[in-house]
């Protein structure tokens, strides 16, 4: 006898023949929150699908409706009200295709938004959502129910105009939606870039409406996309006029009384150490002999305090901006220029007002005395790098006694430090030269030498004995512990260290991702000076860089890990960083016996500088990915050889040997397999072949496209090259022997900074 076939619900859902349907119905919205249900599937799962059962089937969800427990999603569809479902708060990130994720607060993973689930939602901005299902995976999947608070943020593009209105096609890739604005009574042309901010988006619309805050100029100009990289990352790109006239008021003639009251060094020698095109010298050495084989040597910074008073307007604008930014061909200084380029400007021959820190030293380093306090001072010499690096080494030039000795306590400096377990990422860093219009015609890489390591050396012995000064606790009491700016770098995380252990092992290096303290900074001193000179040298340094964690402003000291000092801070560069400033403004406040201040304002204003200072980095690197792709815009078709420099799901991140150049190798245009993201392994691997594609790995590119608005370059891979051989296996053809692996490959040169 044949049994009959049995009607439910969905796959795992129990018959339920008997049961109250009413109930049955709710638990099936609860149980599959985001599943949509016909009237049929409900009837058949909680009792029966004749005539009968989708009647009153269909009354019970008709009153859920009612109730607001159960929402028609599509007409006949029904699924629970997001209302009935637990409910987060969280950030949004979104996605070039419109879809979204959200970071919450307790979970694991992002959870991932649909475009059709995101109700208008942008990037940054706060949103509640709930969780309505999730993947095979597990991983969570939700929609979101309200904009609990809009991101304050402006966006840049270009405008596309029509009789009476425009659109504004959004350059970042984090805003998939074009902007639609008014256009009447503005002077505008077809293809300008703009400024707009979005004012609404009306649930019933496709394109939110904004607002044309700023028109930057047509595009490709140098100055329009430099001033755009800015405005994208909400960043000024000029000065209010109320600031500049309130620099521009500021006295040029420095009172008699004012340096009466001051330790007077003009008639010491004193140098500054800049960069060829640098304008703004904000720090100076200056030194003397004091006895055999013993010198007063004096860091002195410029007295921006003594300028910018506190609660001005000009002290307001720095505090807000906190850093001054690098683009690739120019500085947005923190401060007016006639502060930073001219009054705070410690130039040769004039007299300038500074805060100092001197030490007397001996051959050995032992400091016998240290001071530290205002002064006047008087340069003689602006050094650039290279003039000091000339005289270092041949041993002849202007004060060639002075600079041969700081050298000489410098590099002694220096390597104590090293043996104290602070850790040494040389990187050199990729410049561009440019023509007359700011176009690149090449790139350059930045050598670090003895004379940048020489000033680098006493800026950090007097950030420390700043922080030390203030740091150390004295007695017991309410002055015991005294609020004060610190710059403080953690451990390293010891799962990232295992990770990174495991990635070397496939290079043949060996590290202990158990060592604790400063036996770990050996460990990565040593490795480091291991792969010098290696192929692998670029894609192991940027790893260790990424293993460690983030240096940050806090007035709570828990030391400077990576330079292995137990107090550090900033003290040396006030013209361009604002906790530099409040270190300047915190050292006065003891020095004249002041109490600790309340430390909330502190706390702020470290937060707030710490997060401007990511900001400015980010701005500085788009800077130099438009240069990027700038300078690769005439090689459409060409072939180069590169290394894989990341990997994700995506694609494959190539940097090219010669100029270290980043493109992108897109998954969909690799064709000889299909792959996927080995994220452990660093790797795509291949689903047929077994093939994979590994980060380290030698490739051969060709330059498939530059798209300068977005900044992105897009490439071809031509094939992989063979481990120690250097053979070319074209794509679809496998290296003989090989699955993958990190192949040998020509020294590459680190990008960027490490920022200390």
């Amino acid at each position: 006898m044949s049994k009959k076939k049995t009607e439910g619900g969905p796959k795992g859902t129990p018959k339920r023949r008997g049961a109250d349907r009413s109930a049955v119905i709710a638990e099936l919205f609860r149980s599959f929150p985001g599943k949509q249900y016909t009237i049929k599937n409900l009837a058949a799962a909680s009792g029966g699908n004749d005539k009968e059962g989708r009647y009153r089937t269909k009354e019970i969800v008709d009153a859920m409706v009612k109730e607001g427990v159960v929402v028609e999603a599509l007409p006949g569809k029904y699924r629970l009200s997001t209302s009935q479902m637990p409910s987060y708060e969280g950030v949004v990130d979104l996605v070039p295709s419109g879809a979204a994720y959200v970071k919450v607060e307790g979970f694991d993973k992002d959870v991932y938004i649909d475009g059709r689930n995101t109700n208008h939602a942008l990037q940054d901005d706060v949103v509640k959502l709930v969780v309505i299902r999730r993947k095979r995976n597990g991983d969570p999947e939700g929609e979101i129910t309200e904009i609990v608070k809009r991101a304050d943020r402006q966006y840049v593009g270009r405008v596309e105009l029509t009789r009476n209105h425009a659109f504004v096609r959004v350059d970042s890739r984090k805003m998939p939606y074009d902007i639609f604005v008014y256009t009447k009574g503005m002077e505008l042309h077809d293809g300008d870039k703009v400024v707009v901010k979005i004012k609404e988006w009306p649930a019933d619309t496709k394109s939110p409406t904004g607002e044309i805050i700023d028109v930057l100029g047509p595009a490709g100009d140098n100055d329009t996309e430099m001033h755009a990289i800015l405005a994208e990352f909400n960043l000024p790109y000029k000065y209010p006029e109320e600031v500049e006239k309130a620099a521009d008021a500021i006295p040029e003639l420095i009172p008699a009384e004012e340096i009466a009251r001051r330790r007077d060094f003009r008639g010491v020698t004193t140098f500054t150490i800049d960069p060829a095109d640098a304008k703004d010298f904000d720090d100076a050495l200056s030194i003397r002999p004091v006895g055999e084989n013993r010198w007063e040597v004096g860091v002195h910074i410029a007295d921006v305090t003594y300028y910018v008073q506190e609660e001005s307007i000009i002290e307001a604008e720095g505090r807000e901006r906190a850093t001054s930014v690098y683009l690739v061909d120019r500085t947005i200084p923190m401060l007016p220029e006639k502060l930073s380029n001219y009054l705070c400007s410690l130039r040769p021959d004039e007299e300038k007002l500074c805060f100092s820190a001197v030490f007397e030293m001996d051959a050995d380093l032992n400091i016998t005395n240290e001071w530290l306090g205002r002064t006047v001072i008087r340069s003689d010499r602006r050094f650039t790098y290279e003039e000091a690096q000339r005289i270092i080494e041949t041993g002849e030039g202007d004060f060639r006694e002075e600079v041969l000795t700081l050298n000489m306590l410098a590099q002694k400096m220096r390597a104590e430090r090293f043996r104290n377990g602070a850790i040494t990422f040389g990187r050199e860093e990729a410049k561009f030269t440019l023509d007359e219009q700011g176009k690149p015609t090449g790139v350059y890489f930045k050598v670090q030498k003895e004379a940048n390591q020489l000033i680098e050396e006493f800026m950090l012995l007097a950030n420390r004995k700043v922080a030390e000064f203030v740091g150390k606790k004295r007695g017991k009491g309410a002055n015991a512990e005294r609020t004060f700016v610190y710059r403080v770098h953690d451990k390293p995380d010891p799962d990232k260290l295992e990770r990174f252990s495991n990635f070397i092992l496939k290079f043949g290096y060996y590290f202990k991702p158990d060592a604790k303290g400063k036996e770990i900074s050996r460990e990565i001193n040593r490795l480091l000076k291991e792969i010098k000179g290696k192929s692998e040298e670029n894609v192991i340094s940027t790893l260790a860089i990424r293993s460690m964690a983030k240096a940050y402003y806090s007035t709570d000291n828990i030391g400077h890990y990576g330079l292995a000092f137990p107090y550090y801070t900033h003290f040396t560069s006030p013209i361009r960083r604002y906790p530099d400033m409040m270190v300047h403004r915190l050292l006065a406040r003891y020095l004249a016996g002041g109490k600790s201040p309340d430390v909330a304002f502190y706390n702020e204003q470290c937060e707030h500088s710490s997060d401007m200072e990511v900001v400015a980095a980010e701005a500085e690197r788009t800077s130099v990915k438009y240069k990027m792709v700038e300078f690769m815009e005439d090689k459409i078709g060409q072939e180069f050889d590169g290394v894989i420099s990341g990997v994700t799901e995506w694609g494959v991140y190539v940097e090219l040997d010669d100029t270290h150049i980043e493109g992108m190798v897109s998954t969909r245009d690799i064709t000889d397999d299909v792959y996927s993201f080995d994220e452990e392994n660093y790797a795509l691997r291949g689903h047929r072949t077994g093939r994979t594609l590994t980060l380290g790995e030698n490739v051969r590119i060709r330059v498939k496209n530059a798209d300068l608005a977005r900044k992105l370059l897009d490439f071809e891979l031509v094939g992989t090259i063979e481990f120690g051989t250097g053979r070319l296996h074209p794509m679809g053809q496998a290296a003989a022997g090989k699955q993958g692996g990190a192949p040998d490959r020509q020294p590459g040169k680190s990008r960027g900074r490490h920022r200390r």
